[in-house]
């Protein structure tokens, strides 16, 4: 199996201490592509493009600082509202960014993963995503999640319904029922919480992302529009979180 590639690189100058608190699971909300174009007089697709390439860079950053868990919301349930074009574009750029990143992918030992109802996808976009989670299910390194066609209250009712099923099938009780058990049927399972949530574009907002799991997540947000991202704001992002004392209610 591809292992863990990323653990112990070394990271540009005066970024060396950043791996004294590294959060285990980072989740990031995509947000201003769209925004980024219109500002350049470019079509929205344009700053999707340039998304894509972000994402890329954010994968290698992550992997080399020892992330172990990184979850990326690529595409809501709510996104199908935007205009056909901008829609069909969206469904095509599965397919070449994982054509282009694939190699890539696996010689880092990245396990992908994805999470929402993948049923609604175009047959090309589901075709991508079940072989892109073939290829690399294997791996053993860091584990990157994409959310598509995802919605945090529609997963909770999934994850409930699942559970009603089990009931029903007498394998378990709902006297039974209990965070830690419900929990394990969510898309996310078996990957911990995020410590870490980002956003980007100014919104201050979860929008549906994670809602069962990020009750106790360090949220930051930042004006940078999301193709203007670079490791340099994700450092800063994890220098926040590890100023911070994260207590679960309890006290320290």
């Amino acid at each position: 199996m591809k292992g863990w590639f990323g653990r112990g690189k070394k990271l540009p100058a005066g970024d060396s201490d950043l791996r004294e608190n590294i959060p285990n699971h980072i989740a990031i909300i995509m947000d201003g592509n769209g925004r980024w174009a219109t500002r350049r007089g470019m079509p929205r697709i344009a700053g999707h493009r340039a998304g894509m390439n972000k994402v890329r860079e954010v994968i290698r950053a992550c992997d080399e600082l020892g992330v172990r868990y990184l979850t990326l919301y690529a595409f809501s349930t709510e996104n199908w509202k935007r205009p056909r074009a901008e829609v069909d574009y969206l469904m095509r750029l599965p397919e070449e960014f994982f054509r282009t990143e694939i190699n890539e992918l696996v010689e880092r030992g990245v396990q992908v993963r994805f999470i929402g109802d993948v049923t609604q996808l175009p047959t090309y976009t589901r075709e991508t995503v079940t072989q892109t989670q073939r290829l690399t299910a294997d791996n053993s390194g860091m584990v990157v999640t994409f959310a598509l066609n995802y919605g945090g209250r529609a997963e909770v009712l999934q994850a409930i319904r699942h559970y009603a099923g089990q009931v029903e099938a007498g394998m378990t009780t709902w006297e039974e029922l209990t965070e830690e058990s419900l929990a394990r049927y969510l898309s996310t399972f078996p990957a911990p919480d995020p410590d870490l949530i980002i956003r980007t574009s100014g919104e201050q907002r979860l929008s549906n992302f994670l809602v069962w799991q990020s009750v106790y997540s360090e949220l930051w947000f930042t004006e940078v529009l999301w193709p203007d991202f670079t490791n340099t704001t994700l450092y800063e992002a994890i220098r926040d979180y590890q100023r911070r004392k994260r207590r679960f209610g309890g006290l320290k």
